[in-house]
């Protein structure tokens, strides 16, 4: 290995082991202090329960682990948006679990944690897959209330789509583990079945102090919403449970009975590992985002048997397209190529950088993997679309049109893994967050925004240049450095993949050795819901 293949690889593991550590942290939710508490009380954290649930021999992935990450700091933090969300197998049958975790305000609904709980309907809605609550919440975090209340994408949303997914018959199973107060009381009754764990859970639309407050009636609240009282007297539970454990048990038993579903029928062969050594990954991938490097090296640590068909190889090279096999699925790759290339007229294209011939190219991949029932696996490392008077006079805007109008309107899986840079509308032409892809993750070394820092900070020092100018100040060449110094400072944490990860931009930051589980689980989900509607590209100008 030669010594720019070493250093790649020690920043990037630098950089891996700064992420293993930052979802150490998050995984102890409220803190130490709170986990004795809550053990104190004979209950199981979330993460314990989710873990209990799953079975242990099969893989499991995590959705939103960084959530809040950095948010809501003066109100205490919020740490995985104070709820877990996992996708595994209960009893051989991939489900997707949610589970509040009362170490984080008791388990209150943030903002942010109203947009996680709906992101993992959103996934079950999408791949027909069933969804477990495990139930122990304090309802609304008041202080916020207005930011997670009433709006369409807010608290209320949540009960809404346990309406829509009961219609649609997915499972729906919620176990009360804890509190279940006010509207949040509303989410295990609209499951299909409810169980709830004896003298830990209850249910009530208002606690016993509030009772007092409204009707000045005295009741404490296990009489009042316990579980006897539920499970004997108002028959809103199925089942009662003596402990955590036991309640998870059932669930277990539930799931097992549940029947076979009609899988889409997406093609899959016996799974091949890479020939090629997936860890060169860390050293291929340069330290910083401006250099260039072989994308088709990734791409054939990525594939099974490091076998990649390409489609158009000679044309359109600044995207490469083409067919693999990834864990035995057989999937479409659309991935940036970032080396500088020449196209057929001998003219040098910028890696990274998506070209006219390139856009076409795409469209008609994208077009072809439908057509084929192929799922899409979409590799980001995007500084955007070719501009100038060449590109323009060319119709790059609308060959760009065409390949987002693909995107847009396919109907078969989509994968998105941002590797590197993921800007402007080059984070939409290839399948970004907006795009609904059915997974969308960053590895450690994703950058996210509208253009570089670098390039931002420019733009946005020359505004501020202006304003003051206007104002009558004069700017020296040190005030200069230091007013770009603070801009950048700022605009380089908002790429960061952190900072993207904790708003549920993506779903998760992963290791690169961890790509292949992650579209492998997806494609296995997805292949729950048959599709329903055929593709069609509307009005497209050729």
């Amino acid at each position: 290995m030669n010594l720019k293949f070493n250093k790649n690889e020690d920043f990037n593991k630098l950089q891996l082991s700064q992420l293993k550590k930052r979802i150490a942290q998050t995984k102890l939710g409220g803190g130490k202090k709170r986990i004795e508490k809550l053990h104190a009380k004979g209950k199981m954290t979330a993460r314990e329960r989710i873990d209990f649930l799953l079975d242990s021999n099969k893989d499991s992935i995590e959705i939103g682990a960084l959530v809040g990450d950095g948010m809501y700091e003066e109100h205490g933090g919020c740490p995985s948006g104070g709820v877990v969300v996992k996708i595994g197998y209960i009893q051989g049958k991939q489900c997707i679990v949610v589970a509040n975790d009362a170490t984080v305000k008791a388990g209150a609904w943030f903002p942010i944690t109203g947009k996680k709980n709906l992101r993992a309907q959103e996934i079950a809605i999408e791949n027909r897959l069933p969804i477990i609550y495990l139930v122990d919440s304090a309802g609304v975090y008041l202080p916020l209330q207005d930011e997670i209340f009433p709006d369409k994408e807010h608290f209320g949303r949540i009960f809404r789509n346990n309406a829509v997914m009961s219609s649609m018959g997915i499972t729906q199973i919620a176990a009360v583990m804890g509190s279940c107060v006010a509207g949040g009381a509303y989410l295990p009754i609209m499951s299909d079945e409810a169980l709830i764990v004896d003298k830990t859970g209850s249910i009530f639309l208002a606690g016993s102090y509030l009772v007092k407050a409204a009707i000045g009636e005295d009741i404490d609240n296990e009489t009042l919403g316990g579980a006897s009282t539920h499970c004997e007297i108002s028959g809103v539970t199925d089942y009662k449970a003596k402990d955590d454990k036991d309640a998870l048990n059932k669930i277990k038993n539930i799931i097992d009975k549940i029947g076979d579903y009609t899988p889409a029928g997406f093609n899959r062969k016996k799974s091949l590992k890479p020939n090629d050594n997936p860890e060169d990954i860390y050293g291929i991938l340069p330290a910083a985002r401006t250099e260039q490097y072989d994308m088709m090296e990734i791409i054939k640590r990525l594939v099974d048997n490091s076998e990649f068909e390409p489609y158009k190889e000679d044309y359109g090279k600044t995207l490469i397209t083409g067919y693999a096999r990834i864990d035995g699925w057989a999937v479409g790759i659309v991935a940036n190529h970032r080396k500088v290339v020449k196209n057929g007229k001998g003219e040098m294209q910028f890696g990274g950088v998506i070209y006219s011939d390139s856009a076409d190219k795409a469209t008609r991949f994208i077009a072809n993997c439908n057509q084929k029932k192929i799922p899409l696996v979409f590799l980001q490392d995007v500084t955007g679309f070719m501009v100038g008077s060449k590109s323009e006079h060319g119709g790059i805007i609308k060959d760009g049109a065409k390949m987002v109008n693909a995107v847009s309107n396919s109907v078969v899986p989509k994968f998105t893994i941002i590797i590197g840079n993921s800007y402007g509308a080059g984070n939409y032409a290839m399948c970004g967050k907006a795009y609904d892809p059915n997974l969308i993750v960053a590895w450690p070394s994703a950058e996210l925004a509208v253009m570089s820092g670098n390039s931002a900070a420019k733009v946005l020092l020359q505004i501020e240049k202006a304003s003051l100018k206007k104002k009558g100040e004069t700017i020296t060449e040190a005030k200069e450095k230091e007013m770009f110094s603070k801009i950048k400072e700022r605009y380089d944490n908002q790429v960061s993949p952190y900072y993207a990860a904790s708003r549920l931009w993506t779903d998760a930051i992963i290791d690169p050795l961890e790509t292949r589980k992650w579209i492998s689980m997806g494609i296995n989900a997805a292949n729950h819901a048959p599709i329903e509607k055929p593709f069609n590209l509307g009005v497209l100008q050729v």
